[in-house]
């Protein structure tokens, strides 16, 4: 035992004197000193911490502020002077981490009293040394072996292993350098998210922070974070300037910071370096597979590169114009590197959007074609997945895009863009309530503190929608009182808390109010005068949902929209109540066409109202009891199945009550299930 002590006691003198000899170079770090040992980062780790309690990065400062102490002892030095010298290039930092060390700033030196064995420690190298950190040592031992022994009368919970990247400073004078530095912020984010033991807060989410004055504890707070990742950086030239911190949040405690001087060409070694430091820190499992996802460099053309991160602010924005002003950058970027991945994808991403919602399909060939490509020079490239599934989508082929989204989340499984699109997906394209709930849970974990109070009114109403389709109507009252609260103009959430209410308390007419009372805030919005025609339909007023339905029709004929086809079988028994037989027959006959390829859950049921209000009675009961037999369909299936004027005819059948109680059974059993599963994996 004696022999091992001494061989950590000259391990310890050995590093120690290491870094002292290079003080006052503030780019000697981690990776630096790791180099010096002639030994691997995660083993250098693994035996500072063993021996001391410390990460390498929280050694290396001590030894700096302590070296610090020294000269300020001396009191010959300003404390600017002496930051310099010991490897801080801000003053302020300085001064906070000696403050965090000491427990007072280093202008108080000459105030203090110090013992004598303080003085000697300080004063002398070499066994003073030694005997320091063998005294941290058994402290940290002692220290661990009453946290194992008390653990079970502790309150305070572990850190849990969630980030927050905030967005980086541009330390140029040059304003336009802000693209640049804003894409060294995203590329770290980007890689992070690649990590599945990780949580890592989204973008959006911090967004707001860029020029916030709150503390770092009060940002944890707000986000739901451990940790939080500090960057400042400039291009110079050919230069790369970049300073990196770690921070524990709940205390503001600085665990980890390096500045990096680098060529731009060896921009995607240090981005993946900056990751690897990371997760080392907080101790974060870090796969074979994610490791070498996130050492891969998206193009090894850093002209390419510059484009993509000019066209990577627009894109970001998420608007139909920054859309349009993002494409010639990717194409730029792509003259460049016709092999570039992430460009082909974000170009097939952009047209997406761009033709999301019309009636005419411009760029359904070129989102192909660029998702293809993504994919041919990347296919574990998370974007290029989601890129392939938006084509499908497209063209209606969401069978086919559902896989591509999956394996999407499996090589990015903190990317909110991701697991907010499976929580569209299966609300909209494959309605399946217990994915749709699970991912709108999760997208609230990620992003939780979105950048304005719009983006978290609409964050909420989301989770509010998905907890009412699954029959969870108090909690979704809670989340769309939260959602109008943010943002009192958001018409959606306004229009879905009538629904919510109506789940509560079976008021038909009350509904009707509601969303008459929402309609006069926006006359024009299509969505609610379609919503209000369809309640007039439920209530069989039928002049007066034709009123509705007519002003939606002329609408969606005007801006060539393609939209709620699964409503045109109410629309038609309306108009054909009005006597518009060539216009209800046409609307029955798309509704047809629309059932008839349906790959939801909600096929049967479509059909079944089809062949209702066609008087083939056997048919429609025929579908009707295939229905009864699936599960994860929304609640306002049983809520309003019932209330459905083109099912009267099934009512009258004795066996519909029987069937319809099997629905509703299903579903009840379904909502158990989902509440399990949620609350066993800490969503709920």
């Amino acid at each position: 035992m004696p022999q091992l002590q001494s061989i950590s006691n000259d391990f310890l003198e050995k590093i120690t004197g290491i870094v002292e000899k290079n003080l006052s170079n503030e780019q000697f770090g981690v990776s630096e000193l790791a180099a010096a040992t002639n030994m691997s980062r995660s083993n250098l780790l693994r035996k500072v911490k063993k021996l001391t309690g410390l990460s390498v990065s929280q050694f290396i400062r001590q030894v700096r502020l302590r070296k610090a102490m020294e000269i300020l002892r001396d009191g010959s030095l300003k404390v600017s002077e002496i930051s310099w010298q010991v490897g801080f290039s801000s003053t302020s930092y300085f001064i906070k981490c000696f403050r965090e060390q000491y427990g007072y700033p280093p202008g108080d030196v000459s105030k203090q009293d110090f013992t004598e064995e303080e003085t000697e420690i300080v004063e002398k190298p070499g066994k003073g040394k030694a005997r320091v950190f063998l005294v941290a040592t058994v402290v940290v031992v002692l220290v661990g072996v009453l946290l194992v022994l008390l653990k079970p009368f502790s309150k305070k919970a572990p850190h849990d292993k969630s980030i927050a990247v905030l967005p980086f400073k541009n330390d140029s004078n040059d304003s336009t350098n802000i693209y640049f530095v804003n894409g060294l912020m995203e590329s770290v984010l980007t890689n992070l998210q690649k990590i599945k033991d990780l949580r890592v807060i989204s973008r959006t989410s911090v967004e707001k922070y860029r020029n916030s004055s709150k503390t770092i504890p009060e940002i944890a707070k707000d986000l739901n974070v451990s940790y939080f990742i500090e960057g400042s950086g400039q291009k110079i030239g050919d230069q790369v300037l970049l300073h990196i911190q770690l921070i524990e949040a709940a205390d503001d405690k600085h665990l980890w910071a390096e500045k990096y001087n680098r060529e731009t060409s060896d921009i995607f070694n240090l981005q993946a370096e900056i990751a690897k430091s990371i997760t080392d820190e907080i101790q974060v499992i870090l796969t074979p597979e994610e490791q070498e996802r996130i050492a891969k460099p998206p193009t090894d053309n850093l002209v390419a590169y510059d484009y993509y991160l000019k066209g990577l602010e627009p894109f970001n924005a998420g608007t139909r114009e920054g859309l349009e002003e993002a494409i010639p950058f990717f194409e730029k970027a792509l003259e460049q590197d016709p092999e570039f991945a992430q460009a082909y994808a974000n170009l097939a991403i952009a047209y997406y959007f761009l033709d999301l919602f019309q009636s005419e399909k411009k760029y359904s060939s070129r989102i192909n074609n660029y998702a293809d490509k993504a994919l041919f020079y990347d296919d574990k490239l998370s974007a290029a997945l989601l890129a392939k599934a938006f084509f499908y989508m497209s063209s209606n082929e969401n069978k086919l895009a559902e896989p591509y989204l999956q394996k999407a989340l499996q090589y990015s499984p903190n990317s909110a863009f991701v697991i907010n699109t499976l929580s569209d997906f299966y609300d909209s394209r494959i309605p399946n309530t217990r994915k749709y709930l699970e991912y709108a849970l999760k997208g609230l974990q990620i992003d939780v503190g979105s950048s304005d109070s719009t983006s978290r009114s609409y964050l909420y109403l989301h989770l509010a929608n998905a907890l009412i389709q699954s029959g969870f109507a108090d909690e979704a009252e809670k989340y769309i009182n939260k959602s109008i609260a943010y943002d009192p103009s958001n018409l959606f959430s306004a229009y879905v808390k009538p629904y919510i209410l109506y789940a509560k308390n079976k008021d038909m007419e009350a509904l009707r109010n509601g969303l008459l009372e929402v309609h006069q805030r926006d006359t024009t919005r299509i969505d609610i005068i379609q919503e209000i025609g369809k309640v007039y339909y439920y209530l069989r007023d039928y002049p007066k949902s034709y009123e509705y339905y007519k002003k939606f029709l002329a609408i969606k004929k005007a801006q060539q929209l393609d939209v709620y086809r699964f409503e045109n079988a109410k629309i038609a028994f309306v108009l054909a109540k009005m006597g518009q037989k060539q216009q209800a027959d046409s609307c029955m006959n798309d509704y047809l066409d629309y059932a008839q390829q349906d790959p939801s859950v909600y096929k049967d049921l479509s059909l079944a109202v089809y062949y209702a209000n066609a008087n083939d009675i056997e048919e429609a009961m025929d579908h009707l009891r295939k229905f009864s037999q699936q599960t994860n369909f929304h609640y306002w299936t049983i809520l309003f199945l019932d209330q459905d004027p083109l099912v009267d005819k099934l009512k009258k059948r004795p066996e519909f009550k029987q069937v319809f109680r099997e629905i509703e059974n299903r579903f009840w059993k379904n909502q158990r299930e989902i509440k399990a599963n949620l609350e066993a994996k800490k969503l709920l």
